[in-house]
């Protein structure tokens, strides 16, 4: 597959640059696979199109992870924390990459080693104590950091949301059979496409964990809901190799076969995105380009923030 074919043109005004008013109340696009019946509806009526499906969320939590620093020189520098590696060192992005040397301290953070592509580890100080790690497309501050976080997140880790999940309520939650699954929400799956053929694209993993008996009930459902790209690739990444704690690079494209995951719950991505991939591996090339196209026409709002779209 050649990324040109995950292009598309978005109206700039429907890159949603807040959430709704409430979680719930967000607009939900609903296609069905068998019949190709598309439905318009509102999050909260999910429960309502879902059946007897087990619901697996992912509920990693976001880390304030945008540090905002100072160089000796008085010049300014950004880090964004991508991954704890244990005791007080991370992998980071910094920058201006080209001008900071191994060694040199940051307020709170010493670069250790530069790894290229701006990627540094990095050891800091105390607990990360920074700004939500926003998209580069939400040019508006969050009025409440909280709403970047979905309601069930428990375990720090990620530098973005898991954001198909954000549409949550704890009310909503009550309604369904839900089961939990981890995976720390790494910067590369979000990177966007360099490449010109999608095979020569490197996810460099994530790391993930199930407890053992999450995973028997999930194994035993009858039908698996994913909330989100990332709960597909942990249950995917399981239902081939077994195990349940490590990381993942799982990259999948059309043509992959789903073992576990029955429908799928998820946002509207960018262009050229392995996000978008994914979600054409599960619903179809040609079905998910006219999906985006009806979206666009019905003015639904994309992205992190924006409205989401059921799979089943």
């Amino acid at each position: 597959m050649r990324s040109t074919e995950l292009d598309y043109d978005l109206p700039p005004d429907l890159i949603a640059q807040q959430p709704a008013d409430r979680r719930d109340a967000s607009r939900l696009l609903v296609f069905d696979r068998a019949t190709r019946a598309v439905r318009h509806r509102l999050f909260a009526d999910l429960p309502g199109e879902l059946g007897d499906a087990l619901v697996v969320i992912n509920d990693t939590k976001v880390v304030p992870a945008r540090l905002k620093l100072q160089r000796a020189t008085g010049g300014h520098a950004e880090v964004l924390l991508l991954e704890h590696l244990g005791g007080g060192v991370w992998e980071a992005l910094a920058r201006p990459s080209r001008r900071l040397q191994p060694g040199e301290r940051l307020g709170p953070v010493e670069l250790l080693e530069s790894l290229g592509d701006g990627r540094w580890r990095v050891q800091l100080d105390g607990e990360p104590d920074g700004e939500p790690p926003l998209p580069p497309y939400i040019h508006e501050p969050l009025a409440d950091p909280s709403r970047y976080q979905t309601v069930y997140a428990a375990d720090p880790g990620s530098a973005a949301a898991p954001t198909a999940g954000l549409h949550f309520t704890p009310d909503l939650l009550e309604k369904l059979d839900v089961e939990r699954v981890t995976l720390h929400v790494g910067i590369d799956t979000f990177r966007p496409l360099a490449v010109d053929e999608l095979d020569d694209h490197e996810l460099h993993g994530e790391r993930y964990r199930v407890a053992p008996e999450s995973w028997a009930k999930i194994e035993a459902a009858a039908r698996v809901l994913a909330v989100g790209t990332t709960t597909v690739r942990v249950l995917e990444t399981i239902a081939r190799d077994g195990d349940l704690d490590g990381r993942t690079s799982l990259f999948i494209l059309p043509g992959f076969e789903f073992r576990r995951v029955d429908a799928l719950l998820t946002n509207f991505h960018l262009p050229r995105s392995t996000l978008l991939a994914l979600v054409m591996a599960f619903a179809g090339v040609d079905a998910v380009r006219d999906l985006y196209q009806l979206a666009i026409g019905e003015r639904y709002r994309f992205y992190s923030f924006g409205d989401a779209m059921l799979i089943l």
